[in-house]
């Protein structure tokens, strides 16, 4: 804790680390504080009204009907963690160690920022009937009686939230036409050669995928490409990505990235503010395995930087623990398992392992010959086998990696 803090601590009350965010970052950071020993108060807010939950299931189980939420099982009350739910947050004021909210302040010893990211969202569809994201619980409320009508639906954006929602849609039985600008599907995530082999599962399943295809105007009823083509669409759903909710920290201090819009942590997850930390799809932190700043919207990342964030906090350490973790998600897509582990950049090379028009293949990266990515498809043992590789910073065998039939440890130098 600074000095600053400590003086503006009255040494008969508890301490409170305040948690602004009650997605699975702010929730597991809670309750990771009590693991870790903390025994002073712990408060949560959250500005959505419902109690907190996890986000993977809207997409899946929520969005078709198989499920009615995904509230978390913690019982807040019993591990003395104070819950707000509907309490948007407005500003973060360092100097007075509080964090302001529509129903006034609320003071913190250490706060911990973990408002997740927003969608980003179509130009020109704001608040336009018809016009869906797929973000938050309601959101996916909103669309069930969408895909249980099998309506017509376009889709823009084919990156993993565009691959999954039209994976549900044609599960319910709805027809799906995909448009990306992007000359591939995951333009953003998978080289060419890669995401090349992903394009013909959105024909497998029955939904049309249509590529270099810009939107130039969205009416009731119809999107319109920038070639001139109309789509009729009963609906339209927006997954163009995601950008960090941060806009509310302007002024406090905090350094923001002008690029991306995140939160610049350290390798603590220590902001450019003392005693604020930062966890989540609002942070990046730089990664000394990597070499370079990461960004994670993914739900481990969310699940893994609170366990180093509360730790941090309870332990009072100055240097604290340093997060530089392998980043891990998983998606499921058109009747396939797909996962990722680690980090690639484009000069890595690229190596198969399997036959891509198969139902089971995995790519790996190297870098100087060790082991820095992996994709896997229908291949969960690479992954799990790749991930402990890459933790371990493992040289490979380049022939031995790139024969399937070789376990992916085996081809360990």
């Amino acid at each position: 804790m600074s000095e600053q803090s400590k003086s503006s601590q009255a040494p008969d009350r508890t301490p409170r680390v305040v948690i602004v965010g009650a997605g699975i970052a702010g929730v597991q950071t809670a309750v990771a504080l009590r693991e870790q020993g903390w025994r002073g108060a712990i408060t949560l807010l959250g500005d959505e009204p419902h109690p907190p939950y996890d986000r993977p299931p809207l997409s899946k189980a929520v969005l078709l009907g198989k499920a009615e939420g995904s509230t978390f099982d913690v019982d807040f009350a019993a591990l003395g963690i104070e819950l707000h739910l509907g309490r948007p947050v407005t500003a973060l004021l360092p100097d007075a160690h509080v964090v302001e909210t529509a129903d006034g302040p609320v003071p913190y010893d250490y706060a911990v920022l973990a408002t997740g990211a927003a969608p980003i969202v179509l130009p020109g569809s704001e608040g336009m009937p018809g016009v869906h994201l797929l973000r938050t619980l309601d959101d996916a409320e909103r669309l069930r009686p969408v895909l249980a009508a099998q309506h017509e639906i376009v889709v823009v954006g084919a990156g993993w939230i565009g691959a999954e929602f039209a994976t549900a849609a044609r599960e319910a039985g709805c027809s799906v036409t995909v448009v990306e600008a992007a000359d591939r599907p995951l333009a953003g995530a998978l080289p060419a050669e890669v995401a090349a082999h992903m394009a013909g599962w959105y024909t497998d399943a029955g939904a049309e995928l249509r590529t270099g295809a810009r939107v130039a105007s969205v009416t009731a009823g119809a999107v319109t490409l920038a070639d001139g083509t109309t789509l009729p669409a009963d609906a339209v759903v927006v997954g163009i990505g995601a950008r960090p909710a941060t806009a509310w920290l302007a002024g406090s201090g905090v350094e923001v990235s002008p690029e991306d819009g995140a939160v610049l942590a350290d390798d603590r997850l220590r902001t450019s503010v003392p005693d604020v930390y930062a966890v989540g799809d609002c942070a990046s932190f730089p990664s000394a395995r990597y070499g370079t700043r990461l960004l994670i919207h993914h739900w481990d990342n969310a699940l893994q930087g609170p366990r180093t964030v509360a730790e941090n906090i309870a332990r009072g350490d100055a240097e604290g623990l340093v997060y530089d973790p392998v980043p891990y998600f998983w998606s499921e897509q058109f009747g396939r398992f797909v996962q990722y582990a680690g980090h690639h950049g484009n000069a890595d090379e690229l190596v198969w392992r399997g036959d891509p028009a198969g139902a089971a293949w995995s790519v790996i990266w190297l870098r100087d010959g060790r082991l820095v990515a992996l994709l896997a498809v229908g291949r969960p043992r690479d992954l799990a086998q790749g991930r402990k590789l890459i933790e371990r910073g493992v040289v490979l065998d380049r022939e031995r990696a790139a024969n399937a039939s070789v376990p992916l440890k085996a081809a360990a130098v």
